[in-house]
């Protein structure tokens, strides 16, 4: 991997452009380097890309066992209100 080296001055006012970069940069201060900047757009897409994949399997799934999304977030916010009000009941009790 090639690394650049710059000063953390130069790094502040250019950071944008280092990461729209693909090179990594070492910043120096002083002339010893101080830190390793290595940007990572390339995970990025990859991370969306599974996402959007674990989404889809989900809609799947959630289809084949004739889920209804709404029902399951209707008793998720009765389970959450239930659990605030134990913790604040167990907090009034301690």
């Amino acid at each position: 991997m090639e690394t650049t080296k710059v000063g953390i001055r130069e790094f502040r006012a250019d950071l944008a452009e280092y990461i729209a970069s693909s090179t990594a940069v070492a910043v120096t201060r002083h002339g010893q380097t101080v830190g390793y900047f290595i940007p990572t757009q390339g995970q990025v897409g990859a991370d969306l890309s599974a996402l959007k994949q674990a989404s889809e399997v989900l809609d799947q799934l959630l289809q084949t066992h004739s889920v209804d999304v709404n029902e399951v977030v209707s008793e998720f916010k009765v389970a959450r209100k239930k659990a605030t009000q134990a913790k604040k009941a167990k907090a009034r009790t301690a």
